[in-house]
């Protein structure tokens, strides 16, 4: 009785077995390289579910994401011969399955190591100063030397990163001495710019003051001279017209009036102690008036005089 429950039994965990040997659900980032008595069947399966044929098939199962491989420190000579210890990341993807399987034993070490011997073969064509300066460089020739080998893997290396470098002890004390003469340059170089701009903004405030102020004398020079000659008219015009009235004043005098005038100013020059007398011409023609009537009168009066 026990017997005959056993044999049924068994035979249907070999079934159960049998089934999920025989079925397998792939998800959409995997796929599956089978391998039929040892031959590997030319298309990955996958995603979804895919049956296999029960103790004949020997599926391997590949995962199609993006990965990351940290590479550790690996010392380097760079061309000029100075050391220098670099780690970086390797950003990698499958794109073939058969390939990733067939064409090497295990794709991640393997492109581990070809990144360790490409980093120090790209590291020794380079200067110490352009590894530490020109790191983008120095990324995408990494990049493309490992993504040359490792696509007949069918692999496809999607970046590189590096993390660190670090070069020996003596040559960080030069870089930082370096540095800090840089900066001291750059002190230097800012405070004489800011120097020379201050004297130029001196300068021009100096040249700005000199011209309103030579611009201010002009103008007073010029009102200045507009007054004078303002004055200068104003007296002309007053002397002009006083001579206007004495002109019309005299021509309203009579010859007699002007007489006495001249016999009034020759006895004013008589009572001086000169002893000289110089008399114009016009002198005599004015008082031959009074001369000739000065005659007549004494004729009328009975006397007569013979001057001397």
């Amino acid at each position: 009785m026990i017997t005959d429950f056993i044999v049924p039994g068994l035979v249907a965990i070999l079934v159960i077995a049998t089934v999920l040997r025989a079925a397998r659900i792939v998800p959409e980032y995997q796929r599956l390289v089978i391998f039929r008595l040892g031959r590997a069947l030319d298309i990955a399966k996958g995603p979804g579910l895919v049956f296999l044929i029960p103790w004949v098939d020997r599926p391997v199962t590949v995962d199609l994401r993006e990965r990351f491989i940290e590479v550790p420190a690996q010392s380097a000579i760079t061309k000029d011969n100075a050391p220098v210890s670099i780690d970086f990341l390797i950003y990698l993807r499958i794109l073939e399955p058969l390939a990733s399987v067939i064409s090497v034993q295990d794709v991640f070490g393997a492109a581990e190591g070809i990144a360790k011997t490409t980093l120090r073969a790209v590291v020794g064509d380079i200067i110490l100063d352009d590894v530490l300066s020109r790191r983008e460089d120095m990324n995408d020739q990494l990049r493309a030397k490992l993504d040359e080998v490792t696509s007949r893997w069918g692999v496809k290396v999607t970046a590189v990163e590096v993390k660190e470098i670090q070069p020996p002890r003596e040559i960080q004390d030069a870089m930082s001495r370096q540095m800090s003469a840089e900066r001291n340059r750059r002190a230097v170089v800012l405070e004489a710019d800011g120097q020379r701009a201050a004297a130029i903004a001196v300068a021009e405030g100096q040249k700005q003051a000199a011209i309103l102020t030579a611009e201010g004398l002009r103008q007073a020079t010029i009102l200045e001279a507009e007054g004078s000659r303002q004055a200068l008219i104003l007296q002309a015009e007053g002397l002009a017209g006083a001579l206007g009235q004495i002109d019309a004043a005299a021509v309203g005098v009579s010859v007699n009036t002007m007489g006495l005038q001249y016999l009034d100013a020759f006895k004013t020059l008589s009572r001086s102690d000169s002893s000289k007398w110089i008399v114009p011409l016009e002198f005599t023609t004015l008082l031959r008036p009074f001369l000739s009537g000065g005659t007549a009168q004494v004729a009328d009066g009975g006397s007569s005089a013979t001057p001397s």
